[in-house]
């Protein structure tokens, strides 16, 4: 299938102004997966829990998914984006999959970041992998690249491509992607943001691009720069993700030695 991300610079508080600018530049792409970055509808430095209660959204109920779902329904395409998701008064840094059969699923991030955790609930979702026309997609969001678990999960859970919503500030995380892809012989497709934000007399948050597409070998098929507006797109034979052997006499998850990987 082809796979893509778009890389680009949300304007904070701007819900339907980026919804608009990400409809605006997808619709005329054949592509069958899109990821967009983490919080790409609202922007990312919030300075207050009444902030995030203002943009948040229910899921699949708000504004953001049910435009997502008919971008998808009308494109036959899947997507996975990052939202400020609202639930029961409680707030999540979370990510959408929708499809041409519509709202498919959430992902609350596991992993949270900094001030995110003034904001935000811990995602209680638990990693999760969806099966679709295209592939297995699994989701997880920025920070989560850190913990090798995150990517080791959703590879047992049988994920094909890992989609990355991202809202990267620190430098490591794209030449890190290659490895998590290599130990676990999966897809990943990183959509990271642009720009930067400085708000509420805060920290200027300064944001890294070089999204990305690397295939189960680790190699890098697409990256993007590291200050502008990208389109990524790469062809992803999935047959390679769901091939776990290395060789005659090593296959990648049947040789874990589990009782050996507790501290």
């Amino acid at each position: 299938m082809i796979a893509g991300f778009l890389q680009f610079d949300p304007v904070f508080g701007d819900i339907e102004g980026n919804v608009s600018r990400v409809l605006q530049i997808v619709s005329d792409k054949q592509v069958a997966l899109v990821v967009l970055p983490e919080l790409f509808s609202t922007g990312y430095q919030f300075v207050s829990k009444d902030e995030v209660s203002s943009l948040s959204e229910e899921i699949p109920a708000g504004f953001t998914t049910k435009r997502l779902v008919e971008l998808s329904k009308d494109k036959k395409l899947y997507v996975v984006a990052g939202i400020a998701e609202r639930d029961s008064g409680s707030f999540y840094n979370s990510a959408v999959l929708t499809g041409p059969e519509g709202f498919i699923g959430v992902y609350r991030k596991i992993h949270l970041f900094s001030e995110e955790k003034l904001w935000f609930s811990p995602g209680n979702s638990g990693f999760k992998v969806w099966d679709t026309a295209v592939g297995k997609i699994g989701i997880m969001i920025c920070f989560d690249w850190l913990f090798p678990e995150s990517a080791r999960t959703l590879a047992l859970k049988g994920a094909d491509v890992i989609a990355h919503p991202a809202n990267l500030v620190l430098p490591y995380c794209p030449d890190a992607m290659p490895t998590r892809c290599l130990e676990n012989r999966v897809f990943a497709v990183t959509a990271n943001r642009t720009g930067s934000e400085e708000r509420g007399g805060k920290e200027r948050l300064e944001f890294i691009g070089t999204s990305e597409i690397v295939s189960p070998a680790g190699e890098i098929l697409y990256r993007a720069a590291r200050d502008s507006e990208e389109f990524g797109l790469a062809e992803l034979d999935i047959s390679q993700a769901r091939n776990k052997n290395l060789n005659a006499f090593n296959n990648l998850l049947e040789d874990r030695r589990k009782e050996f990987y507790t501290s």
